[in-house]
């Protein structure tokens, strides 16, 4: 029986052990979004979450469950979505930025909470990683939890990834999950590129491949594991930063964090994703009247 390292799945006297031995909690990020007709919906959290329970189980450390909502229907996801899913039915787990980016305080302030000295925030969904990274910076001046940040796709080399739903994702989670991946949708003759977000780019996607970049994803991220606790180590804590109650995360939330929300990626203007369609499904929430 392999290693359980999945916080929901444990009991309480394996997760004092687990957090013993490595004090590394692994927060997990993607949503139900569709990639193709030939892929789960759910892959972008799937994929991620799967890397870091291969990451615990090799390196250490403990996996929160996953959180399957995240940042769509505004910004550069609006024109995105009219181009590539259009009317049909999205099948979104869809929040607004300023939603997803509280949840995200507040989970790392549990991690606080829980005796954790470090934490590996791992997004499935791009290009959001850049406001994780500015989040965990504001976290960090407030608490000894060392935080890193990024995307699967930063986990490889840059030329690895050909964009959503294309030879890499479809690799990668058919080489995890291979019962999420439907070949028999990739057929010749049946559509792929751009319905429902898909990429023909998928047709050349192998379960082997998958197994060599999960391979290289888990050695890259158990290195930023061992940086962290290093990091962690060498950083002094303060009495001041050993807890954080709710009230103190609110009010760093409400002073530090939303009035610098507005710089955050998903709040900018997006460009090269074309125009929303009058009319469409995706008009309405392109923009808000909460922020800009």
């Amino acid at each position: 029986m392999r290693n359980e390292v999945r916080w929901e799945r444990m009991f309480p006297d394996q997760l004092e052990a687990a957090l013993a031995r490595c004090p590394v909690v692994y927060l997990t990020y993607g949503l139900c979004e569709p990639h193709g007709l030939y892929n789960a919906v759910g892959l972008d959290a799937v994929k991620v979450h799967s890397l870091a329970c291969e990451t615990a189980r090799r390196h250490g450390g403990i996996v929160a469950p996953p959180f399957y909502w995240h940042i769509h229907e505004m910004g550069l996801e609006a024109p995105w979505a009219d181009g590539t899913i259009g009317d049909r039915n999205p099948w979104l787990t869809s929040l607004p930025p300023w939603v997803f980016y509280q949840c995200v305080w507040y989970q790392l302030r549990a991690a606080v909470e829980r005796g954790f000295r470090a934490a590996v925030l791992l997004t499935g969904h791009m290009p959001y990683e850049h406001d994780l990274r500015r989040l965990s910076q504001l976290f960090m001046g407030h608490s000894h939890l060392r935080v890193w940040a990024g995307s699967d796709v930063e986990l490889h080399d840059a030329e690895t990834s050909d964009g959503h739903a294309g030879r890499y994702e479809t690799s990668l989670l058919w080489a995890m999950h291979p019962d999420l991946v439907d070949r028999s949708r990739l057929e010749e003759g049946q559509p792929a590129d751009g319905v429902m977000a898909g990429s023909a780019g998928a047709r050349s996607a192998s379960r082997r491949e998958g197994e060599l970049l999960v391979r290289a994803g888990v050695e890259r991220l158990g290195a930023v594991v061992v940086a962290l606790l290093h990091a962690a180590e060498d950083g002094e804590i303060v009495q001041s930063q050993r807890r954080m109650t709710i009230d103190e995360a609110e009010r760093l939330w409400r002073t530090e964090v939303s009035p610098v929300l507005p710089e955050f990626v998903s709040f900018q203007e997006p460009e090269g994703y074309g125009t929303v369609r009058d009319g469409s499904q995706w008009e309405a929430n392109q923009r808000s009247v909460f922020y800009p």
